[in-house]
C-alpha cells in the first residue's frame, strides 16, 4: 500500500513540478513582511533580540529563544518548498542533543509552544517526521493515530544531506492528504488529518538554522 502511494506522490510532484512558475515566496529576502513571531517569553511580535532576522537574503533564526514566525495568511491547499542549512550554534536546554526546528502547518488556536498544528521536523537524522501536536489525529497505514498532546510517526525514508549541506523539504497538502518530502524523496505520508487549514510556521527550538527558500503554490 505504501509504495502505491508513494508512486502517486512521485508523480503528483512530478506534474506539479512542470508549473514551477506557479509557485510563490512566502520569504521575499528582505524582510518578514507577512509574518509574525511568537517567543515563548515574550509573546507575540515581542522580538526584541531578533531570534528571526534576514542575513544575506535568507532566513536566519538563532534558536537561542523558543517560539516560530507565523504566515498572517492560513493555508489548505498547498505545495510548500523550503531549503536549509544548519548553522553552528546550540543553546540550552537542546545544547548537547541533536539540532532542532519545524515547519508546524494548519497551525489553529492561540498562539503558544507549541500551537494546534502538523509538523514536518526539521532535526538532524529526522528530517520528514510527523508530530502531530495537541490532539491532531491522522490515519497511517491504514489507522487512526491516537488523539495525544505530541503524536510522533517516523519517517519511512532517511533522505536528509550532511549537517553544513543544503537540504530541500517540501510539504504537499491536498484534501486532507500530508505527504513530506525530503531532497526529492518521498519520505512520510498521512491522510484525513484531522486539520486541514491554518497558518504556516517555522519554529525556533536550541539551534541556528538557515531558509533561503520557502516558497509556496496554492493548489
Amino acid at each position: 500500500m505504501y509504495k502505491k502511494s508513494t508512486l502517486l506522490s512521485i508523480l503528483i510532484l512530478f506534474f506539479m513540478g512542470a508549473n514551477a512558475q506557479d509557485f510563490k515566496p512566502l520569504f521575499n529576502g528582505k524582510d518578514l513582511n507577512g509574518w509574525y513571531s511568537f517567543i515563548k517569553s515574550k509573546g507575540k511580535d515581542n522580538d526584541v533580540d531578533k531570534v528571526f532576522s534576514v542575513q544575506d537574503g535568507m532566513l536566519y533564526i538563532t534558536g537561542k529563544e523558543f517560539g516560530y514566525i507565523a504566515t498572517d495568511k492560513t493555508y489548505s491547499d498547498f505545495h510548500l518548498v523550503v531549503e536549509f542549512k544548519w548553522g553552528a550554534n546550540k543553546w540550552p536546554p537542546r545544547e548537547k542533543v541533536v539540532r532542532d526546528n519545524g515547519l508546524l502547518y494548519h497551525t489553529v488556536g492561540e498562539d503558544k509552544v507549541w500551537p494546534r498544528a502538523v509538523e514536518c521536523q526539521i532535526q538532524e537524522k529526522d528530517c520528514g517526521d510527523f508530530w502531530l501536536i495537541d490532539s491532531v489525529t491522522a490515519v497511517i497505514d491504514g489507522v487512526r493515530s491516537p488523539a495525544t498532546p505530541n503524536t510522533h510517526i517516523v519517517k519511512k525514508k532517511d533522505a536528509e544531506k550532511p549537517t553544513g549541506e543544503w537540504n530541500r523539504v517540501e510539504v504537499i497538502s491536498r484534501k486532507g492528504k500530508c505527504t513530506h518530502i525530503v531532497n526529492g524523496v518521498v519520505v512520510n505520508e498521512a491522510e484525513d488529518a484531522s486539520i486541514r487549514s491554518g497558518k504556516i510556521a517555522i519554529q525556533s527550538e536550541g539551534a541556528d538554522i538557515y531558509y533561503r527558500r520557502i516558497d509556496i503554490k496554492v493548489l
